[in-house]
C-alpha cells in the first residue's frame, strides 16, 4: 500500500501518488462554460489527495459535442480554467483535461445547421428529441478537421496550465465509432480491417502529441469490449493497445468500455435509477421516452468490485507500457490487488464523489473501503445540479 501512495512517474509528471480521479462528467459548464463549481469540484479532490484529477468530456470542436452544456475551450472558459489548473496546483495535485468528440452520439447541429456526423450513415435514437434522427459519414475534409480541432485543443490545454490530457477513444463517442467494427461500415481508407479503423484515433494521437510535445502527459481511454454483439472485444482491444505503444504516443492507457448509446451502464455497474434520470432531461419526450422504454432498452449489470479487472488483466499481459486499473474499485484492498496485478496506477470515480478524501484516509488507516453502494444516483444529479453523492 505504501508504494501506491508513494511518488510516481506518469510521462514528464512526477505524481504524489498513483491515484488517478477518473473523467466523470461534472455538469458544472452551463452553457459549456466552466464554473466556481467545477473549480471547487476539483480543489476539494487535490486537497483529498488524489495524484491527478481529470477535467471530464471537453469537446474539442463546436460541432463535436454530445449536448449543449458540454465543456468547451471558448474564451468565456479560459480564465475559470487556468484558475482551476492553479487551484490543483496550490493543493499538491495534478491536472488532466479529457478531450472528446462525440460524433453521431450528439443532440447538437453542426455548421449551417447540419446533422451530426462520425464514420457512417446512421441512427441517432440520442438527436430524435432535437430534430436530428440521423448521422452522417465524414468526408476526408471533416476528417482533417477532427485532427486538427484535437491537436489544438490539447495546446490550448498545455496554455491554460494542465499537466496532462486524456483523449478519449471508449464509450461510443467519435474515436471509439471508428475502432468499433459496430459503428464503422465504411469501405475507404478509415474503415474496414482494423488497421484502417484505427487510422483516425492514432492519426489523433499523433497531434496531440506533435502539439504538446513531451512537455505534458498523455493519457488515452480505450475499450476493452463495447459490451454489445458485433462490437470490439478484448483481441481487437489488446491489439489497439498494442499499436498505441507501439506509437509511442501516449504514456499510459486507461482501458474501460461500453458504448454510450447502447451499452450505457456497462461502465458503471450497480444501480439503474431512470426516473431520477428522466427528471434530469431537458425535453419532456426524452423524459417520457426514459421512464416508458427505459428498462427495456437499457441493460442493468451488476456490480462487483473491480469488475474489469479480468479483461484488464488480458490487456497488462500484452503490452509492457503503463496500464491503469479502472471499474469499481472501492476498497483499501482492491487497491493493493491492482497494484499486486501490475498495473501502474489505479483510477477512481463514484468512490471519490462519495468521499474526496478518500486517499487521505486510507493513507491515515482511517478508511478501508469507500461508502459509495454503486447506487448511480450521482448520474442523474449531474443534469440537475452537478454530480454528487446522495448520500
Amino acid at each position: 500500500m505504501d508504494e501506491l501512495f508513494s511518488r510516481a512517474a506518469l510521462g514528464p509528471l512526477r505524481l504524489r501518488n498513483r491515484v488517478i480521479k477518473a473523467a466523470t462528467y461534472e455538469g458544472m459548464s452551463r452553457g459549456g462554460i466552466a464554473s466556481r463549481a467545477l473549480v471547487d469540484f476539483h480543489r476539494r479532490l487535490a486537497a483529498g489527495g488524489v495524484g491527478l484529477t481529470t477535467v471530464a468530456y471537453c469537446a474539442v470542436a463546436d460541432e463535436g459535442r454530445t449536448f449543449e452544456h458540454q465543456l468547451r475551450l471558448v474564451p468565456e472558459s479560459c480564465t475559470m480554467l487556468r484558475e482551476l489548473t492553479r487551484a490543483v496546483h496550490d493543493e499538491g495535485g495534478a491536472v488532466s483535461l479529457q478531450l472528446g468528440h462525440a460524433g453521431t452520439f450528439s443532440k447538437v447541429r453542426g455548421p449551417n445547421g447540419r446533422a451530426p456526423r462520425g464514420p457512417s450513415f446512421g441512427w441517432n435514437a440520442y438527436g430524435v428529441a432535437a430534430g436530428l434522427p440521423f448521422a452522417r459519414a465524414m468526408d476526408e475534409q471533416d476528417v482533417d478537421r477532427v485532427i486538427a480541432s484535437f491537436g489544438d485543443a490539447a495546446s490550448r490545454a498545455a496554455e491554460l496550465g494542465f499537466d496532462a490530457v486524456e483523449v478519449h477513444l471508449g464509450h461510443g463517442y467519435l474515436l471509439s465509432q471508428f475502432l468499433s467494427p459496430a459503428t464503422n461500415r465504411r469501405d475507404d481508407r478509415w474503415g474496414g480491417s482494423l488497421e484502417n479503423r484505427m487510422r483516425l484515433p492514432l492519426a489523433v494521437l499523433e497531434r496531440v502529441r506533435a502539439s504538446v510535445g513531451r512537455d505534458l502527459a498523455v493519457l488515452v481511454k480505450t475499450n476493452l469490449r463495447d459490451g454489445f454483439p458485433g462490437g470490439l472485444e478484448l483481441d481487437e482491444s489488446i491489439a489497439i493497445a498494442r499499436a498505441i505503444e507501439a506509437s509511442g504516443h501516449a504514456d499510459v492507457i486507461i482501458p474501460s468500455g461500453g458504448f454510450t448509446s447502447r451499452t450505457p451502464f456497462f461502465l458503471l455497474r450497480g444501480g439503474l435509477p431512470l426516473d431520477r434520470m428522466a427528471d434530469a432531461q431537458p425535453e419532456w419526450i426524452s423524459g417520457a421516452a426514459m421512464r416508458v422504454l427505459g428498462r427495456a432498452i437499457i441493460d442493468r449489470y451488476e456490480f462487483e468490485e473491480s469488475f474489469f479487472l479480468p479483461l484488464a488483466r488480458e490487456l497488462r499481459r500484452a503490452v509492457r507500457m503503463p496500464i491503469a486499473l479502472l471499474g469499481g474499485l472501492v476498497s483499501r484492498e482492491g487497491l493493493v490487488k491492482a497494484r499486486d496485478e501490475g498495473f501502474d496506477f489505479v483510477v477512481l470515480g463514484r468512490a471519490l464523489i462519495a468521499d474526496p478524501e478518500l486517499v487521505l484516509r486510507m493513507q491515515r488507516g482511517e478508511l478501508e473501503r469507500t461508502r459509495c453502494n454503486a447506487c448511480n444516483l450521482c448520474v442523474a444529479e449531474t443534469d440537475i445540479a452537478g454530480v454528487r453523492c446522495v448520500l
